[in-house]
């Protein structure tokens, strides 16, 4: 079992030293990683050092950082991160909360999370379509232009006699969005 520490700040003029001595204090062979980069987005190209973390983790391993933000700034992927982690059979410890996977107390903290997230999602979802409706009433939401080389390509195969699924399927659309193209009701 090998314990990884994360440690991230979002500025160059911030220093990670707090987070790196806490995880330290608490877990002297830990092998630490510490990087400069925005928690708002997560992949490769943003936030490198956690995604290759996470690459290295495996069973029984286990990450800890010192306060949650410094891991994800969203429910979703503060989740996202503990599915990876347990679908590879390591835990989250979270040490200024006393949050630890591993512990059925931890686990139903997160799970509490995931509910608040779903219904983050819900209510933001509903937002959105009022918003939307209100701007159709007022002549103002017309939606997304329809991709004319796209829906071109659409006619082409079907004069081609090429099936729905299947232009569906080389043009990388739905079959609804096929069926628009072609004047069919969807």
């Amino acid at each position: 079992m090998a314990i990884f520490g994360y440690a991230r700040v979002s500025t160059g003029s911030q220093d990670y030293d707090l987070q790196v001595d806490a995880i330290k204090n608490r877990y002297p062979d830990a092998v630490i990683r510490a990087e400069k980069a925005t928690g708002t987005k997560r992949g490769e190209a943003t936030r490198p050092v956690l995604e290759l973390l996470l690459d290295m983790i495996s069973e029984g391993d286990k990450l800890v950082i010192h306060r949650l933000d410094r891991l994800a700034r969203s429910t979703k992927d503060l989740l996202d991160i503990v599915d990876a982690l347990k679908s590879k059979g390591a835990t989250l410890e979270i040490l200024n909360q006393n949050i630890d996977t591993s512990t059925s107390t931890g686990r139903a903290f997160l799970s509490m999370l995931a509910v608040f997230a779903e219904f983050e999602h819900g209510i933001r979802a509903e937002r959105v379509a009022a918003g939307v409706a209100k701007a159709k009433a007022a002549g103002k939401y017309k939606g997304r232009a329809p991709d004319v080389a796209k829906h071109e390509r659409i006619r082409a195969l079907r004069a081609e006699g090429v099936s729905l699924r299947k232009i569906a399927n080389e043009c990388g659309c739905s079959l609804s969005t096929v069926q628009r193209a072609l004047g069919m009701s969807a």
